[in-house]
């Protein structure tokens, strides 16, 4: 069997010239009252003002943008809980090709309502009772179609890093990265980025308490497999890290983090009150858990990648009153 080839830096650095054009530079942004609190210079890479809301628009366009003619009309097929999903319709939208997406039932309204208004078919399944990866092959090998996985593919974790690379070539060097960790497409480019733009920088992965299989994987040295994990991050709701996901974590990440749910609600609404900005529970993943080390990052420079801003507003609203009905 021939050695798996993970995506590195040079691919980061190739996905940033492909999709430029396409998607935003979204901005960093700072907070005099967060930097006070921490004691410590925080920097907000805001990809919730990325196209259709979240990071997953980049490495979307990146792993479709090299689709071959034959690829292209036939069709793309992907499996989402929301983002990757309306990441896709948008991007396949934008290029010109056919998309079906598999999403859970309960997905958030507002994405599958995006995902649609892109144009993407939505073929809904139960998040806790089926197999979402199972449906989508079958439906490439039904109809001809590319299934593009939400994270383990090395054009979408290329094009994911991208967001850390203009990070650090905006605000230079840092000591420390945090990133939100579902499958680690994500965090996977994001440490890519930052082993080669600022490698003293440690660069830490956020699960949700309930959903910690990465933190399981990464320091048993091997692939654990959790059930659907409870918790309002859907977006990382997701039950084992990916075969190109999982090395390049054990290669180029420090330590793996979790944080409740409440604390997330307590990020959002922060983010919403002090910064005036919307992030979904998952975009608050970093923030939470540097705000529960941040003893240990004064006088430091910080980065957080904000992975995200879908969330039904009335959810948003319930959350933030504590009326969750989880």
């Amino acid at each position: 069997m021939s050695e798996l080839a993970l995506p590195d830096y040079d691919d980061v650095a190739a996905a940033s010239l492909r999709i430029a054009g396409y998607a935003n530079q979204t901005p960093v942004l700072t907070s005099r009252t967060a930097n006070d609190w921490f004691g410590a210079q925080l920097y907000f890479k805001c990809e919730n003002f990325q196209r259709m809301g979240a990071f997953k628009f980049r490495g979307a366009m990146n792993a479709l943008s090299q689709f071959t003619p034959q690829q292209k009309a036939a069709g793309v097929v992907a499996f989402s809980s929301g983002n990757h999903a309306q990441a896709i319709a948008l991007a396949a939208k934008l290029l010109g090709i056919p998309a079906t997406i598999v999403m859970p039932h309960d997905a958030p309204a507002v994405k599958v309502a995006a995902t649609r208004g892109y144009g993407g078919q939505v073929v809904e399944y139960n998040r806790y009772t089926e197999d979402r990866e199972q449906i989508g092959r079958q439906l490439a090998e039904q109809h001809g179609l590319t299934l593009i996985p939400p994270y383990d593919h090395p054009h979408v974790i290329a094009g994911q890093g991208t967001a850390a690379k203009e990070l650090f070539e905006e605000v230079g060097e840092l000591d420390a990265l945090f990133v939100c960790l579902g499958g680690g497409g994500l965090l996977s480019g994001s440490a890519l980025a930052a082993r080669w733009l600022a490698p003293r920088c440690k660069v830490y992965g956020v699960e949700p308490v309930a959903g910690n299989d990465g933190q399981q994987s990464l320091r048993s040295g091997q692939i654990v497999h959790i059930d659907t994990p409870q918790t309002i991050a859907d977006g990382a709701q997701t039950q084992h890290l990916g075969k190109y996901t999982f090395p390049l974590i054990c290669q180029n990440v420090d330590d793996i983090l979790t944080v409740t749910d409440d604390a997330l609600v307590e990020c959002m609404r922060f983010f919403a009150e002090r910064m005036k900005i919307v992030v979904e529970p998952t975009g608050c993943l970093g923030f939470a858990a540097a705000r529960d080390v941040r003893e240990t990052l004064r006088g430091k420079r910080v980065g957080v990648i904000v992975s995200g801003g879908n969330v039904d507003i009335s959810r948003f609203g319930q959350l933030l009153a504590g009326q969750d009905q989880r």
